[in-house]
């Protein structure tokens, strides 16, 4: 019975001391969670940057410099080919800047020469990336299958004509008719009759100030229809003529070389 009674006394003590060790784990995190946090509130700049660098590297999926050590700390060298250069929205050169605005304030001055004609619906000025886009319902200008201009339409021409000599930009003056064809002994096809009558336009500049080397002409025909063929409103929209001025756009010419596109070898 007594050593039964001094079993028992040895597993109560037993279990008295126990929580010691529960108590001395608690302490010991306690302590760690506060090292840690004293850690974060002093931050090391360049093992900051060390782990930026890192973590970039990772996710962008960027290899790493051949013969570089693996270490703890990134070499010099290394971190600033690492360095995150943040993206800068490009702004338009100056000189776009200023030509957007100059082809902008002409196509305001065509608007406002043409503005019955706009209001009729008879004419669209646009600009777009080639530039100021003019374009002239052929019925304002021309007689059904005629190339010669309208004594009424002059006028209006004449004040593009004022506005176009202001500026020093390249004039393309494209002809459109609609599918109709027309076969006379002066417009055998309807690509004569276009080109001439964007003709008259160039030659109606030229007489009215506009340099000779900025025009060129064109005709389309047919071609580039902006409306369906099928209906007599819509051939109407088709027959027209544009005057594009256009917008000088900088680059370099390069040369492709004859290996390039024959695939042989120089």
């Amino acid at each position: 019975m007594r050593r039964r009674r001094t079993y028992l006394d040895n597993r109560e003590s037993d279990n008295h001391d126990r929580w010691l060790v529960s108590y001395a784990d608690f302490i010991t995190l306690l302590f760690a969670f506060f090292v840690v946090m004293y850690a974060l509130s002093s931050v090391n700049e360049g093992k900051y940057r060390v782990l930026s660098d890192s973590l970039t590297t990772a996710f962008q999926s960027k290899v790493r410099q051949p013969g570089v050590a693996q270490t703890g700390a990134l070499p010099e060298t290394q971190t600033r080919t690492l360095d995150i250069v943040p993206r800068r929205i490009s702004k338009p050169a100056e000189p776009q800047r200023k030509q957007r605005e100059e082809m902008r304030s002409m196509a305001q001055d065509i608007l406002k020469v043409l503005d019955s004609l706009v209001r009729e619906g008879q004419v669209k000025v646009t600009q777009t990336n080639r530039g100021i886009s003019v374009e002239i319902s052929a019925s304002v200008l021309f007689a059904t299958g005629q190339a010669q201009l309208r004594p009424d339409s002059i006028r209006a021409l004449q004040q593009v004509a004022r506005v176009l000599t202001a500026a020093d930009k390249a004039i393309q003056i494209e002809g459109y008719t609609d599918n109709i064809p027309i076969g006379t002994a002066q417009f055998p096809s309807n690509w004569e009759l276009s080109g001439a009558r964007a003709s008259s336009v160039a030659r109606l500049f030229i007489d009215n100030g506009v340099l000779e080397e900025r025009l060129s002409v064109i005709g389309y025909g047919p071609n580039r229809a902006v409306a369906s063929n099928d209906s007599a409103e819509g051939r109407a929209r088709n027959r027209r003529v544009t005057v594009m001025i256009l917008e000088e756009t900088p680059g370099n010419v390069v040369e492709i070389p004859l290996s390039q596109t024959t695939g042989q070898k120089p």
